[in-house]
Protein backbone atom coordinates (compact mmCIF):
# COMPACT_ATOMS: atom_id res chain seq x y z
CA UNK A 1 0.00 0.00 0.00
CA UNK A 2 3.08 2.43 0.75
CA UNK A 3 4.47 2.13 -2.75
CA UNK A 4 0.99 3.17 -4.16
CA UNK A 5 0.97 6.07 -2.43
CA UNK A 6 4.13 7.12 -3.70
CA UNK A 7 3.12 5.90 -7.42
CA UNK A 8 -0.06 8.19 -7.03
CA UNK A 9 2.18 11.17 -5.79
CA UNK A 10 4.54 10.89 -8.57
CA UNK A 11 1.40 10.73 -10.67
CA UNK A 12 -0.26 13.89 -9.02
CA UNK A 13 3.47 15.46 -9.50
CA UNK A 14 4.54 14.97 -12.93
CA UNK A 15 0.97 14.99 -14.91
CA UNK A 16 -2.26 16.35 -14.99
CA UNK A 17 -4.01 13.56 -14.37
CA UNK A 18 -6.08 13.28 -10.70
CA UNK A 19 -5.30 10.08 -8.26
CA UNK A 20 -7.96 8.07 -6.02
CA UNK A 21 -9.11 9.84 -3.31
CA UNK A 22 -7.25 7.47 -0.61
CA UNK A 23 -4.19 8.66 -1.44
CA UNK A 24 -1.92 10.13 1.35
CA UNK A 25 -0.28 13.43 -0.35
CA UNK A 26 3.18 14.34 2.13
CA UNK A 27 6.08 16.13 1.70
CA UNK A 28 7.63 12.50 2.90
CA UNK A 29 5.72 10.67 0.14
CA UNK A 30 6.88 12.86 -2.46
CA UNK A 31 10.48 13.48 -1.85
CA UNK A 32 10.86 9.31 -2.55
CA UNK A 33 7.91 9.22 -5.04
CA UNK A 34 10.39 9.72 -7.85
CA UNK A 35 11.85 5.61 -8.05
CA UNK A 36 8.04 5.65 -10.12
CA UNK A 37 9.10 8.61 -12.16
CA UNK A 38 10.14 6.23 -15.07
CA UNK A 39 6.66 3.70 -14.65
CA UNK A 40 4.69 7.45 -14.69
CA UNK A 41 6.52 7.77 -18.14
CA UNK A 42 5.25 4.39 -19.61
CA UNK A 43 1.17 5.18 -18.93
CA UNK A 44 2.39 8.55 -20.76
CA UNK A 45 3.59 6.37 -23.50
CA UNK A 46 0.41 4.44 -23.82
CA UNK A 47 -1.61 7.63 -23.43
CA UNK A 48 0.31 8.78 -26.36
CA UNK A 49 0.24 5.39 -28.42
CA UNK A 50 -3.38 5.59 -27.72
CA UNK A 51 -4.09 8.44 -29.19
CA UNK A 52 -2.03 8.46 -32.16
CA UNK A 53 -3.85 5.12 -33.07
CA UNK A 54 -7.12 6.25 -32.41
CA UNK A 55 -6.88 8.94 -34.66
CA UNK A 56 -4.72 6.92 -37.16
CA UNK A 57 -7.70 5.27 -37.97
CA UNK A 58 -9.46 7.63 -39.86
CA UNK A 59 -6.71 10.26 -40.00
CA UNK A 60 -3.28 10.68 -41.92
CA UNK A 61 -0.10 10.22 -39.89
CA UNK A 62 1.13 13.64 -39.92
CA UNK A 63 -2.38 14.75 -38.09
CA UNK A 64 -2.35 11.61 -36.01
CA UNK A 65 1.12 12.69 -34.76
CA UNK A 66 0.54 16.23 -33.87
CA UNK A 67 -2.67 15.31 -31.90
CA UNK A 68 -0.99 12.92 -30.01
CA UNK A 69 1.72 15.44 -29.10
CA UNK A 70 -1.13 17.90 -27.97
CA UNK A 71 -2.69 14.86 -26.02
CA UNK A 72 0.80 14.28 -24.33
CA UNK A 73 1.57 18.15 -23.70
CA UNK A 74 -2.16 18.44 -22.31
CA UNK A 75 -1.49 15.43 -19.81
CA UNK A 76 2.10 16.89 -18.53
CA UNK A 77 0.68 20.08 -18.72
CA UNK A 78 3.77 20.61 -21.13
CA UNK A 79 6.03 20.12 -17.80
CA UNK A 80 9.21 19.25 -19.32
CA UNK A 81 9.26 21.88 -22.18
CA UNK A 82 8.32 24.45 -19.84
CA UNK A 83 11.98 23.37 -18.12
CA UNK A 84 13.78 23.17 -21.68
CA UNK A 85 12.07 26.64 -22.48
CA UNK A 86 13.41 27.94 -19.34
CA UNK A 87 17.05 26.39 -19.36
CA UNK A 88 17.18 27.62 -23.70
CA UNK A 89 16.77 31.15 -21.92
CA UNK A 90 18.75 31.15 -18.98
CA UNK A 91 22.04 29.08 -21.12
CA UNK A 92 21.36 31.80 -23.45
CA UNK A 93 20.57 35.15 -22.22
CA UNK A 94 22.91 34.47 -19.08
CA UNK A 95 26.94 34.53 -18.87
CA UNK A 96 27.76 34.26 -15.03
CA UNK A 97 26.08 31.61 -12.97
CA UNK A 98 23.44 34.20 -10.85
CA UNK A 99 22.49 35.26 -13.62
CA UNK A 100 22.03 31.74 -15.83
CA UNK A 101 19.69 30.97 -12.26
CA UNK A 102 17.89 34.29 -12.43
CA UNK A 103 16.66 34.28 -16.21
CA UNK A 104 15.57 30.33 -15.41
CA UNK A 105 13.34 31.52 -12.75
CA UNK A 106 11.40 34.23 -14.84
CA UNK A 107 7.52 33.40 -15.70
CA UNK A 108 8.25 35.37 -19.03
CA UNK A 109 10.11 33.26 -21.77
CA UNK A 110 12.64 35.21 -24.35
CA UNK A 111 13.54 34.41 -27.76
CA UNK A 112 16.32 32.09 -26.70
CA UNK A 113 13.26 30.13 -25.25
CA UNK A 114 10.84 30.24 -27.99
CA UNK A 115 13.22 29.86 -30.88
CA UNK A 116 14.47 26.30 -28.35
CA UNK A 117 11.01 25.01 -27.43
CA UNK A 118 9.67 24.98 -31.46
CA UNK A 119 13.03 23.63 -33.05
CA UNK A 120 12.33 20.29 -30.11
CA UNK A 121 8.68 20.24 -30.67
CA UNK A 122 9.61 20.25 -34.37
CA UNK A 123 12.53 17.56 -34.08
CA UNK A 124 10.41 15.68 -32.01
CA UNK A 125 7.54 15.39 -34.78
CA UNK A 126 9.74 14.62 -37.42
CA UNK A 127 11.96 11.76 -35.84
CA UNK A 128 8.82 10.18 -34.45
CA UNK A 129 7.15 10.28 -38.09
CA UNK A 130 10.43 8.92 -39.40
CA UNK A 131 10.21 5.82 -37.21
CA UNK A 132 6.03 5.66 -38.14
CA UNK A 133 7.87 5.11 -42.21
CA UNK A 134 9.57 1.83 -40.74
CA UNK A 135 5.87 0.45 -40.58
CA UNK A 136 7.79 -3.68 -40.48
CA UNK A 137 10.03 -3.37 -37.41
CA UNK A 138 7.42 -0.50 -35.69
CA UNK A 139 5.02 -3.35 -36.23
CA UNK A 140 7.13 -5.52 -34.24
CA UNK A 141 8.52 -3.48 -31.10
CA UNK A 142 7.20 -0.22 -32.02
CA UNK A 143 5.43 -0.13 -28.50
CA UNK A 144 8.38 -0.81 -26.47
CA UNK A 145 10.85 1.76 -28.43
CA UNK A 146 8.18 4.34 -27.23
CA UNK A 147 8.42 2.93 -23.83
CA UNK A 148 11.92 2.43 -23.80
CA UNK A 149 12.62 6.40 -24.40
CA UNK A 150 9.67 7.78 -22.11
CA UNK A 151 11.03 5.39 -19.39
CA UNK A 152 15.07 6.42 -19.97
CA UNK A 153 14.76 9.41 -20.66
CA UNK A 154 12.95 9.95 -16.85
CA UNK A 155 15.34 7.19 -15.09
CA UNK A 156 18.44 9.67 -16.53
CA UNK A 157 17.05 12.58 -15.84
CA UNK A 158 16.57 12.13 -12.28
CA UNK A 159 19.46 10.15 -11.57
CA UNK A 160 21.07 13.79 -12.36
CA UNK A 161 19.84 14.05 -8.73
CA UNK A 162 22.22 11.72 -6.97
CA UNK A 163 25.51 12.75 -8.79
CA UNK A 164 24.95 16.58 -8.65
CA UNK A 165 23.81 19.80 -5.99
CA UNK A 166 20.53 21.27 -5.83
CA UNK A 167 21.01 24.53 -6.35
CA UNK A 168 17.95 26.94 -6.59
CA UNK A 169 16.81 28.13 -3.13
CA UNK A 170 12.88 28.86 -3.98
CA UNK A 171 10.43 26.77 -2.47
CA UNK A 172 8.65 27.08 -5.19
CA UNK A 173 10.84 25.50 -7.36
CA UNK A 174 9.90 22.73 -9.46
CA UNK A 175 12.83 20.11 -8.17
CA UNK A 176 11.78 21.04 -4.27
CA UNK A 177 10.41 17.70 -2.96
CA UNK A 178 13.23 16.02 -4.52
CA UNK A 179 15.93 18.24 -4.02
CA UNK A 180 16.31 16.48 -0.12
CA UNK A 181 17.80 13.40 -2.00
CA UNK A 182 17.19 10.09 -3.60
CA UNK A 183 18.19 7.09 -1.67
CA UNK A 184 19.90 4.02 -3.73
CA UNK A 185 16.98 1.83 -3.24
CA UNK A 186 14.94 4.60 -5.37
CA UNK A 187 17.42 4.45 -8.15
CA UNK A 188 17.04 0.46 -7.99
CA UNK A 189 13.47 0.67 -8.63
CA UNK A 190 13.35 3.58 -11.53
CA UNK A 191 16.27 1.67 -13.27
CA UNK A 192 14.56 -1.92 -12.77
CA UNK A 193 11.26 -0.86 -14.28
CA UNK A 194 12.95 0.98 -17.02
CA UNK A 195 14.93 -2.02 -18.65
CA UNK A 196 11.99 -3.79 -18.68
CA UNK A 197 10.56 -2.75 -22.60
CA UNK A 198 14.30 -2.90 -23.35
CA UNK A 199 13.51 -6.63 -23.01
CA UNK A 200 11.74 -6.49 -26.18
CA UNK A 201 13.90 -4.81 -28.23
CA UNK A 202 17.00 -6.56 -30.43
CA UNK A 203 19.88 -6.50 -27.97
CA UNK A 204 21.65 -4.43 -30.71
CA UNK A 205 18.73 -1.63 -30.43
CA UNK A 206 18.56 -1.79 -26.14
CA UNK A 207 22.36 -1.31 -26.14
CA UNK A 208 22.45 1.37 -28.51
CA UNK A 209 19.94 2.94 -26.41
CA UNK A 210 21.64 2.43 -23.43
CA UNK A 211 24.93 3.71 -24.45
CA UNK A 212 23.14 6.89 -25.96
CA UNK A 213 21.89 7.49 -22.65
CA UNK A 214 24.69 6.99 -20.95
CA UNK A 215 26.54 9.31 -23.17
CA UNK A 216 24.56 11.69 -23.19
CA UNK A 217 24.16 11.84 -19.04
CA UNK A 218 27.79 11.97 -18.87
CA UNK A 219 27.62 15.21 -21.33
CA UNK A 220 24.84 16.64 -19.65
CA UNK A 221 26.63 16.69 -15.91
CA UNK A 222 29.34 18.06 -16.68
CA UNK A 223 27.33 21.46 -18.59
CA UNK A 224 25.26 22.00 -15.87
CA UNK A 225 27.97 21.53 -13.37
CA UNK A 226 30.08 23.95 -15.16
CA UNK A 227 27.17 26.21 -16.35
CA UNK A 228 24.73 25.60 -12.85
CA UNK A 229 27.53 23.59 -10.50
CA UNK A 230 24.29 21.57 -10.19
CA UNK A 231 20.47 21.01 -10.88
CA UNK A 232 17.47 22.90 -10.82
CA UNK A 233 13.81 21.55 -11.79
CA UNK A 234 14.19 23.43 -15.67
CA UNK A 235 17.63 21.73 -15.86
CA UNK A 236 15.53 18.25 -15.07
CA UNK A 237 13.05 18.95 -17.44
CA UNK A 238 15.61 19.97 -20.52
CA UNK A 239 17.63 17.00 -19.36
CA UNK A 240 14.50 14.80 -20.09
CA UNK A 241 13.65 16.32 -23.58
CA UNK A 242 17.34 15.78 -25.16
CA UNK A 243 17.33 12.22 -23.59
CA UNK A 244 13.97 11.31 -25.10
CA UNK A 245 14.74 13.16 -28.81
CA UNK A 246 17.97 11.35 -28.56
CA UNK A 247 16.17 7.97 -28.08
CA UNK A 248 14.35 8.73 -31.13
CA UNK A 249 17.94 9.34 -33.28
CA UNK A 250 19.45 6.19 -32.04
CA UNK A 251 16.43 3.99 -32.97
CA UNK A 252 16.74 5.50 -36.47
CA UNK A 253 20.09 4.91 -36.96
CA UNK A 254 19.46 0.95 -36.09
CA UNK A 255 16.40 0.90 -38.36
CA UNK A 256 17.06 0.04 -42.04
CA UNK A 257 16.85 2.74 -43.87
Amino acid sequence: MQQLHLFFNAWVFYTRFPAPGWVVHSSEHLSHSSRYFPLVGACLALWFALVFGLANLWLPTTISLLLAMVASLLATGAFHEDGFADLCDGFGGGWHRDDVLRIMKDSRLGTYGVTGLWMILTLKFVLLYELTQHTPLLLEVGLPLLLSAYMLSRAWSISLVAVLPYVQQDAQSKAKPIAMGIRRSDLVILWASSFLPLCWLPWTTAITLLVTGAVAFLLIRAWFNKRLQGYTGDALGASQQIQELLAYMAMLVMVPL
